[in-house]
């Protein structure tokens, strides 16, 4: 499942995040936390994580991110990687890669499984050419290039790149999330339920049928989670 969540940090977040990062020391060529898959085709580059600047950053990022109900009902987070940051200046891209599996949290050593890749953008589409994150699958090329303060959810398994920037710098969050449910397929189908059901709420709709779909949608969660 592909999700594109508006607005997860508002303007002030977004002028907050960008002062900590833009001028702050601590960028390192990408190439430094590339895997031996994506260091042929990594053209970047990124902010240490234990950078004070990247630490106060992530955590603007995270409390936005525990008060997004729309984020808790797509991903389901069990753990989520400390946000890390990236820059694109004119001629660099990330070609075709898939993330790896597992990652070390590098504030607490603890190892967790990527299930959901979120790109997060902080600066606008007319700010810089190219840029676009772009996903493939079986049916189709997906591009994403989306306002300050969006945030795009995909499968990490998916295979995805980033095209070559032509003009500008693109400034992005990235991380990941270790899902109380692993399997898309099912992550996906909790979140289509939890989302009619909050439809129903909002709408007036029958009462006895919304708090069956919610013993449903619970039940579910009791089979599928993993905790």
């Amino acid at each position: 499942m592909m999700l594109k969540i508006p607005a997860v940090l508002s303007p002030g977040q977004v002028a907050q995040v960008r002062g900590l990062i833009e001028s702050a020391e601590g960028w390192v060529d990408g190439l430094a936390t590339a895997g031996w898959q994506g260091a042929p085709v990594k053209r970047n580059h990124q902010m240490d994580e234990q950078a004070p600047a990247a630490r106060a950053a992530q955590r603007i990022i995270l409390a936005a991110l525990e008060t997004n109900p729309t984020f808790i009902s797509a991903a389901l987070p069990h753990a989520v990687y400390p946000p890390m940051f990236n820059r694109y200046g004119a001629g660099q891209t990330f070609g075709a890669h898939v993330d790896g599996a597992v990652r070390l949290n590098p504030q607490t050593g603890a190892q967790m499984r990527t299930d959901v890749s979120a790109t997060l953008f902080l600066n606008d589409p007319d700010d810089y050419d190219g840029g676009e994150l772009q996903v493939i699958d079986t049916f189709a090329t997906h591009g994403v290039k989306l306002a300050a303060g969006d945030l795009v959810l995909y499968p990490a398994t998916s295979l995805h790149q980033v095209t070559p920037v032509t003009r500008g710098v693109r400034l992005a969050s990235f991380f990941w999330v270790q899902s109380m449910i692993r399997d898309d397929a099912r992550r996906e189908l909790a979140f289509d339920l939890d989302s009619a059901i909050q439809r129903l709420s909002r709408t007036g709709g029958d009462d006895a049928a919304r708090t069956a779909l919610v013993g449903c949608y619970h039940n579910l969660l009791r089979m599928w989670a993993q905790t």
